[in-house]
């Protein structure tokens, strides 16, 4: 049993930054990637940032390509995801979730989850 816990959630101001962390146990075979995926009130959820755990190959949602880095320590088992330049429309629920990544291009939450962490862009 794949077990996810995040952290570092808060309060940024636009322009700011932060980083989340996801300290992952239980780790299989069963999926191919870790990923960051966030939801907003009233809104679907989306794929934020997913990194494969075979080869290091990384899939940025369009909403944050250029602004949020995803990263990860295999000594760890943590999942980091480094958060510049937020926007207001950041504002929402993150979670880490495992993923099946193809490529660069596709990154699709599998069946373990975080319980999620609340970030809000606000001044």
């Amino acid at each position: 049993q794949v077990h996810l816990v995040e952290s570092g959630g808060g309060l940024v101001h636009p322009g700011g930054s932060l980083r989340l962390s996801c300290a992952a146990s239980g780790i299989t075979m069963d999926y191919n990637g870790l990923g960051w995926f966030r939801q907003a009130p009233g809104k679907q959820r989306e794929a934020v940032a997913c990194i494969n755990s075979q080869d290091d190959s990384t899939f940025y949602g369009e909403s944050v390509k250029g602004r949020f880095t995803i990263s990860r320590d295999n000594v760890e088992n943590t999942v980091y995801l480094q958060m510049n330049r937020a926007k207001p429309e950041d504002t929402a629920a993150y979670y880490c979730a495992t993923a099946l990544m193809e490529g660069s291009t596709l990154c699709i939450g599998l069946d373990n989850w975080g319980q999620g962490t609340q970030v809000t862009v606000s001044s």
